[in-house]
């Protein structure tokens, strides 16, 4: 992340009359999209003055879809769903229906970051460890000075108490709303408080504030480059075994419904 460059123009547009295209994986919905383009598409989000929902779509979240009814219903419901793996990349290769490229959470947050310092943004972390979303704030107003993080909240709380959190954020009015607390969790809270909230775009972004506060390290750019940022990030954290384990179910999965 250290050091990334704003995505360069010019970038296909897409029509924004028309539906955004799309690739099944597994029975889910990816979109065919850039980050030139998902900024675009999110910027338009924001500007229209409802809320949305986006997921990012990696591995390990398609296989959990595949029993988990609820989690899956949650792909019917998002307006945009990004390839956040190189799985999700390799796998719409199999099915004859390659998408450009990789556009992750923590890129977004980051480049929505940097829009904020030079833009009207308004910005929310919510999740994580407590002390975790207010060190990752204060990284990016250093990185990007004038970022607009307008407010912070862990994700240690109950789902009894989502009602209360969602309108201490509403109280501030942020354009995004970033949470941090686990697949499927952070999905259903975005739902559940949607109406409440009315962030122009709310997204799940898993461990992103945890790289941003610097509790864990990114991969190396040529591990990124090599798609085997999944290998270093089990190397930092071994608890992410349980994640791991389901890649190769991913694999079986798709070579299954490919062949």
């Amino acid at each position: 992340m250290e050091g990334m460059d704003a995505p360069q123009k010019p970038d296909v547009a897409l029509n924004p009359e028309s539906p955004i295209p799309s690739v099944e994986i597994l029975g889910l919905p990816v979109h065919r999209v850039t980050m030139v383009q998902t900024l675009d598409i999110l910027d338009r989000f924001v500007k229209s003055g409802r809320p949305h929902f986006v997921i990012t779509a990696d591995a390990s979240g398609a296989v959990q879809a595949q029993t988990d009814a609820d989690f899956r219903a949650l792909f019917d419901r998002a307006d945009l769903i990004t390839p956040d793996s190189s799985g999700i990349l390799w796998a719409s290769k199999r099915y004859g229906k390659p998408l450009t490229e990789r556009v992750s959470g923590v890129d977004i947050v980051d480049h929505i970051c940097r829009a904020s310092a030079t833009g009207s943004y308004r910005v929310f972390f919510l999740g994580a460890a407590p002390g975790v979303a207010d060190a990752a704030a204060e990284s990016m107003r250093q990185k990007y000075p004038g970022c607009q993080i307008v407010g912070t909240h862990d994700g240690f709380f109950k789902p009894e108490d989502d009602l209360r959190v969602a309108q201490e954020i509403a109280a501030v009015t942020p354009d995004f709303l970033f949470v941090a607390m686990g697949i499927p969790r952070q999905e259903k809270f975005i739902l559940a408080t949607q109406s409440i909230i009315r962030a122009g775009v709310a997204m799940g972004v898993g461990g992103t504030f945890d790289v941003f506060s610097g509790n864990v390290k990114r991969a190396p750019v040529p591990m990124q480059k090599m798609r085997m940022e999944w290998l270093w990030r089990l190397a930092q954290n071994p608890k992410k075994i349980d994640k791991v384990k389901l890649l190769p179910e991913f694999v079986r999965l798709v070579l299954k419904a490919t062949k």
